[in-house]
């Protein structure tokens, strides 16, 4: 296997994973703009050694089900109902929830990079969704689970994240004041990404039936 292919492909996904509006690329956002680059970085690296960590456990994850196919099905079945059940719950989270969001000042002066692997550690949707993406690119053969790869894709996966906070950082100042940064944007994004796996999903249980 290519290990720049492996790097890409856990760069692209993670990218892809990220960068709609959400909490973290937005909170990262706004503590840059409001008190410097250097803290919104900081708070960036915090959420991407969590990222990390939760991309091996994934990955750790869809090696137990490549061992396990007929564990596959099963679970296929199950992610297609919760993601439909998330897809649900977020669009009528947006139709209701119009209050802005913003970070709280009084922790201004506390480590931004504890701060951003506490938000980041909350936030346990990677899990799934590298799970989901590791298996199906197993599936394609696109990807293997030794060591040098697991390793990789881990990489490019941190790196994809980085890169979509680091785009937020350097141009919220000029969206901050546009509607894509409102909840309900979020949370619609947020709602369509599951809605599109959901649909995946179903697509690959009725092929495999």
């Amino acid at each position: 296997m290519n290990i720049s292919i492996v790097f890409v492909l856990g760069l692209f996904f993670a990218f892809i994973g990220v960068i709609p509006p959400g909490m973290l690329n937005i909170s990262a956002a706004k503590i840059s703009l409001k008190e410097g680059h250097a803290r919104g970085f900081i708070f960036s690296v915090g959420v991407c050694v969590i990222v990390g960590v939760q991309t091996y456990l994934a990955l750790i994850f869809a090696k137990y089900l490549n061992q396990h196919p007929d564990v596959v099905d099963v679970l296929k079945r199950v992610a297609f109902v919760l993601f439909v059940l998330i897809s649900i719950y977020f669009f009528l989270l947006a139709k209701n929830d119009t209050s802005p969001q913003e970070v709280d000042a009084s922790k201004s002066k506390k480590s931004r990079f504890f701060q951003g692997i506490l938000m980041s550690a909350l936030n346990v949707f990677p899990i799934p969704y590298q799970a989901y993406i590791v298996t199906t690119l197993l599936s394609y053969k696109l990807l293997s689970l030794d060591n040098l790869s697991i390793g990789t894709y881990i990489s490019g996966a941190t790196s994809g994240t980085f890169i979509a906070l680091y785009i937020y950082i350097l141009f919220f100042d000029k969206i901050n004041n546009s509607k894509i940064t409102s909840p309900k944007r979020m949370n619609y994004s947020i709602g369509i990404i599951t809605a599109v796996v959901s649909i995946t999903t179903l697509i690959n249980i009725l092929k495999s039936s």
